[in-house]
């Protein structure tokens, strides 16, 4: 074994333990918000693994697509969502809790066994200058242009409709109430009305505590 294997089998072995540990995080921590933080660490430790399989194309789709697309949507609906009840517990949740357990181990010991029996074949890898990047770009700009653009009018359709959904036409009371506050102000102080005499409007100015001060 050279120098080369042994950092891809030392990156294969760190990149699955961070895959694994984040994955149990996902699944295991009760703030939803730190699962979707660790939901962004797999993606990108599967980002890491397809690198190491030559697949440079697919690596990047990963990272540009599940992680600063789905993963960052899911946590601006995580952090966007307007909760006004607490949480309750459910009854009995611990059965739901074991057969969840018994699912996942049953899935894993699946995929365990289907790993070790599968008589899996190495390859060299691609030859130099032959990137999968270059060759898929070009099928997307020649052969299928037109999927390729029907894709891109239907992300912009579902874009203009989750801001038509989201759009809130009726603003609480509470947020209503400081709108005639100039921008980037603080909060006066009441003003004390004090009479300087007849000849003025309305017999009295408004002087602030700042202003008495002074």
């Amino acid at each position: 074994m050279n120098l080369a294997e042994g950092v891809q089998i030392v990156s294969f072995g760190l990149l699955s333990l961070m895959a694994i540990g984040a994955a149990l995080g996902v699944v295991l921590l009760s703030n939803i918000v730190y699962s979707a933080f660790l939901l962004g660490g797999v993606f990108i430790s599967i980002a890491g693994l397809y690198l190491l399989l030559n697949a440079d194309f697919v690596a990047t789709a990963q990272v540009l697509i599940y992680v600063g697309a789905v993963n960052v949507l899911i946590l601006f609906a995580i952090m966007l969502v307007n909760k006004r009840q607490d949480f309750v517990a459910v009854p009995r949740a611990w059965i739901r809790r074991g057969a969840t357990a018994l699912v996942c181990s049953g899935l894993f010991a699946l995929l365990s066994v289907m790993v070790i029996s599968t008589p899996w074949s190495f390859s060299t890898g691609v030859a130099a200058g032959n990137s999968s990047i270059v060759t898929i770009g070009k099928h997307f700009f020649t052969d299928f242009l037109l999927p390729f653009e029907l894709a891109s009018v239907l992300l912009l359709m579902a874009l203009i409709g989750a801001i038509i959904l989201a759009r809130r036409e009726l603003l609480p009371d509470d947020a209503v109430a400081p709108l005639h506050q100039p921008a980037l102000t603080l909060p006066e102080r009441p003003r004390e009305l004090i009479a300087v005499g007849p000849g003025t409007a309305a017999g009295t100015i408004a002087r602030s505590p700042s202003d008495q001060n002074n």
